[in-house]
């Protein structure tokens, strides 16, 4: 057999072939319900994080969410023209600014986070607490190795 026909057959192939298919999976789900909102998933992904918070600065905004710190601003910028977020100094530190929601900005993460949270828990309904708390140690764990 051919290095390549080895290969082919990697036990490991067949689970990240796997991971990736869940993960397209779970990515068309989630964003059809999104977009229905009237947002992107990197616009969701901020309003979520920054709800029932003070604000953040964005460097810890980069850090919580997932999306990478060079797509941050250009999100926040569009979350900024919708009237969902705003930009404040900080008085102790001038060179930077916190993020925060907006009046509308937390009306809206009031609305949908919970209409959202329900949307995806109606998927994972079969199953148990067990199973869920397994899947998250071995994805947890797979992190880890990269």
């Amino acid at each position: 057999m051919k290095p390549s026909q080895v290969a082919a057959q990697e036990p490991a192939l067949a689970l990240l072939r796997e991971l990736v298919k869940t993960y397209q999976a779970f990515y068309a789900y989630d964003d059809a319900h999104i977009r229905q909102l009237g947002l992107t998933m990197p616009q969701f992904d901020v309003i979520a994080t920054l709800g029932n918070t003070p604000g953040m600065m964005m460097s810890q905004l980069a850090e919580k969410t997932l999306v990478t710190k060079g797509t941050l601003t250009g999100i926040v910028d569009r979350l900024e023209q919708k009237g969902l977020v705003r930009r404040e100094v900080p008085p102790d530190n001038r060179r930077s600014f916190i993020v925060l929601l907006t009046p509308a900005g937390q009306q809206l993460f009031d609305e949908i986070f919970p209409t959202h949270i329900a949307y995806l828990k109606e998927r994972l309904q079969p199953l148990s607490e067990a199973e869920m708390t397994a899947l998250q140690s071995s994805l947890h764990r797979l992190r880890q190795l990269f």
